[in-house]
């Protein structure tokens, strides 16, 4: 079993050392929490847990703590797939909801996995999911201030299980101060895919990512027999062009963790069951 997190780039908000001490001890906490949770639940399972955790911490650009667009107002995008089933399910654009991830997760056995918008709030709130503000007075003050940060955050999980399934979650909160409809990477296959061979997590400017298609090129390459490793320089070598803004976690079949970025420093940690590796 084995496990990977992100939180997206630490440039997204303040560079004091307490923040960053504190994103650290949130990534450790969650990614330990969640592979105990992994311990006796599928992969599946377990990357929408972890992502509802880092939902749930204001330290991170998704569910609780969002960024806010030009509009003044949240919309936060989330996706699910099942390596195995090689089902995708995900929310675009989606309002006042505490956690994007567990409606994408409820939207996985539908024919129509993926809502949009108004759509997706209404889907939310018939099916159980309370009103929910994820607004922080801290992202407030950045909105009123326009000092919203760098517009790079987001958060996500793959996990590999004991019967050896991957899967992959993703949810963001936005880059800040976009145009209204603006739709990121995060509910896309540039941004979150896996099958039975790799799975893969991305985080950083969305646009450069789909442009890219970088998760379903790294997990394309890893399934036609190409190391992880090569897989991610081939892809980010490819971002190169046009200067791509892009950071990627990572778990094959065979249990290998790996994680890459083009710009410095996307945060992430990752537990095999015995050692934690977080970013410095």
């Amino acid at each position: 079993m084995k496990i990977i997190i992100h939180g997206g780039f630490f440039s997204e908000s303040t560079t004091d050392a307490q923040t960053k001490h504190a994103k650290q001890e949130a990534l450790i906490a969650i990614v330990k929490k969640s592979y105990d949770y992994l311990k006796t639940h599928t992969a599946t399972q377990a990357v929408v847990y972890a992502v509802s955790l880092l939902e749930d911490s204001p330290l991170f650009n998704a569910g609780i703590g969002s960024q806010i667009q030009s509009d003044g107002q949240i919309r936060m995008s989330a996706a699910l797939m099942d390596g195995e089933t090689q089902k995708m399910s995900g929310v675009i654009n989606i309002q006042n909801v505490q956690n994007p991830i567990l409606v994408a997760e409820k939207l996985s056995p539908y024919d129509d996995r993926v809502l949009g918008g108004e759509g997706a709030t209404q889907y939310a709130h018939t099916n159980g999911f309370a009103e929910f503000s994820t607004e922080t007075p801290e992202r407030r003050a950045e909105y009123e201030k326009k000092l919203a940060g760098t517009g790079v955050g987001t958060v996500g999980c793959v996990a590999l299980d004991a019967d050896g399934k991957l899967a992959v979650a993703t949810s963001t909160g936005g880059k800040g101060f976009e145009m209204v409809g603006r739709i990121s990477d995060s509910a896309t296959v540039a941004g979150n895919y896996a099958n039975a061979f790799c799975g893969v997590s991305c985080t950083g400017v969305g646009e450069d990512i789909v442009s890219n298609a970088t998760a379903a090129k790294i997990v394309t390459r890893v399934t036609d027999g190409m190391p992880i490793a090569n897989a991610f320089a081939k892809t980010f070598n490819e971002l190169k062009p046009y200067d791509g803004f892009a950071g990627a976690i990572a778990i094959d079949a065979q249990g290998n963790i790996f994680h890459q970025d083009s710009h410095p420093s996307m945060v992430f940690a990752s537990f095999d069951g015995e050692s934690v590796k977080v970013f410095n």
